[in-house]
């Protein structure tokens, strides 16, 4: 029931709200701008701008405008009040974290004063202050060391993790950043052996470990992440067996299952077939124009995949890929240690490799 205020706490309700309003607005300016022009990153930009635009639509229900005679700037006793950790910021995620906590702080603070003056508002903010939650989770996540070494990734190889150490320490001097096990035949004892062999050798060699679709063997084996299909578990599901300690990677064959990878909170994707695949059979294959789509508009580490070798490795690259992942292309060549630094090379000289 809406609480019946005498002028004086009505003007008090609106000044704290109107003042929210703007901590609100403009902490959400700040984070959009940083992921817009630093990062480059469309889908995230468009997530604080949706964000943004709900904010503007929930504080049109408080006809904040027709109260502007609430506020006092000159006589608002917390303007020269600060600290000295306001007057500083380290580095980027420094800016980043201050000021996603000034928009959740704003959103609770809008949430429970509108209460007092248009309690059906009230909803709209708390809607809002969850998905900050969920916008700040997957900022946070692109920083972390796995991330990290995650975006510097560039060639990634599918294996059945029971090759020789020779061959897998020669890939790895060749260019391989990522090994993932796939292999759908072998039972898990076997598949727990191979992951247990397969992260030694991955700590040897500084490159990242990944199993395919078990996110218990995953754990078992402490690999870096595990990769689902579109059949398999989703995201979701995996954050809640895993948490926050394994990188999932997902398979996406569409423009709209990259945007709902992103949303869902995957750490990178795959794309493709872009090309036939001598190794798993698909009724249709994307292309690099599907490449190309995905790259203009996810900022995620994105894995061309999907029949790629030396031969059309440039329509790849054309299509702007930055990153492929192989199998045969590596695993069948004469010389596996030299194809992966060929295809390593290749992308790299492709013109199109950049901070992303």
């Amino acid at each position: 029931m809406k609480k019946v205020l005498n002028r004086q706490e009505e003007r008090a309700a609106y000044r704290i709200l109107d003042a929210s309003a703007n901590r609100c607005r403009e902490g959400l300016r700040v984070l959009e701008e940083q992921v817009r022009f630093r990062d480059n990153d469309a889908e995230m930009t468009r997530q604080l701008k949706t964000l943004r635009h709900e904010l503007t639509a929930a504080l049109g229900q408080l006809h904040l405008v027709e109260h502007l005679d609430c506020r006092d700037t000159p006589g608002d006793v917390g303007t020269a009040i600060s600290t000295d950790s306001e007057l500083t910021r380290s580095d980027w995620a420094g800016v980043r974290r201050a000021n996603m906590k000034r928009v959740q702080e704003s959103l609770r603070t809008l949430e429970e004063y509108s209460k007092l003056v248009e309690p059906s508002a009230s909803a709209s903010f708390e809607a809002a202050r969850y998905r900050s939650y969920e916008i700040e989770k997957q900022l946070e996540r692109s920083e972390n060391p796995r991330s990290i070494r995650l975006s510097k990734s560039r060639l990634y190889l599918l294996v059945q993790g029971n090759e020789p150490e020779q061959f897998l320490r020669e890939v790895a001097d060749g260019g391989v950043d990522i090994f993932q096990i796939r292999d759908k035949q072998a039972d898990d004892r076997e598949l727990l052996e191979r992951g247990r062999r397969l992260r030694t050798l991955t700590r040897e060699t500084d490159t990242l470990f990944i199993f395919n679709d078990r996110v218990d063997l995953a754990l078992l084996c402490e690999a870096d992440g595990v990769h689902v299909g579109q059949e398999e578990l989703p995201v979701a599901a995996v954050r809640h067996l895993a948490g926050d300690d394994l990188l999932v990677g997902v398979s996406t064959h569409s423009l709209q299952q990259a945007r709902t990878a992103v949303a869902d909170g995957a750490d990178y994707i795959g794309v493709g077939p872009v090309f036939p695949s001598g190794t798993k059979d698909f009724a249709e294959f994307v292309g690099p124009d599907l490449v190309r789509q995905v790259e203009q508009e996810v900022k995620l580490p994105v894995f061309a995949i999907g029949g790629i070798d030396l031969q059309n490795l440039q329509q790849v690259c054309e299509a702007g890929g930055r990153r492929i992942a192989v199998t045969r292309a590596i695993n069948t060549a004469d010389n596996p240690g030299r194809a992966a630094a060929e295809l390593k090379k290749n992308l790299e000289n492709s013109g199109t490799l950049n901070s992303n």
